[in-house]
């Protein structure tokens, strides 16, 4: 069954360059910060991150030094079963309820349980439909 939980979900830019992740999360790992969930994209040659930390308030502040301009939003983490059909189950629900996901990145990785990180058009009443 899956569970979902309120998570901050940190948002920057940064000029794309070679070894630029090589570099975030060398300082994240510096200043002790563990990555929950990253997801990264060049556009335009620019480096697009989408992060969530174990401390996102200590994040923001070691990744400000790079030049970032870091946006905190709410996000939903939900961790389910790592079996075929969770996810669509979940996506059902939220389809069911109206309620459109307007991103998802997450890992499945080999264990028991898969965690996506998600941000809707109403993350409380995911939360609430998730967890019934």
């Amino acid at each position: 069954m899956a569970k979902a939980r309120k998570v901050k979900n940190l948002v920057f830019t940064l000029p794309n360059k070679v070894g630029l992740l090589a570099e975030v999360s060398g300082v994240l790992a510096k200043a002790k910060i563990n990555i929950d969930a990253l997801c990264a994209y060049e556009m335009e040659d620019k480096a697009i991150f989408m992060l969530a930390a174990s401390s996102p308030l200590r994040a923001t502040k070691a990744l400000t030094p790079l030049g970032a301009e870091i946006k905190e939003e709410e996000a939903v983490a939900v961790d389910m079963p790592n079996r075929p059909g969770e996810l669509e189950k979940v996506a059902q629900k939220l389809a069911d309820a109206g309620i459109n996901i307007n991103l998802i990145y997450g890992t499945t990785g080999t264990g028991k349980t898969s965690t996506c990180f998600l941000k809707t058009a109403d993350n409380k009443k995911a939360i609430r439909l998730i967890n019934k």
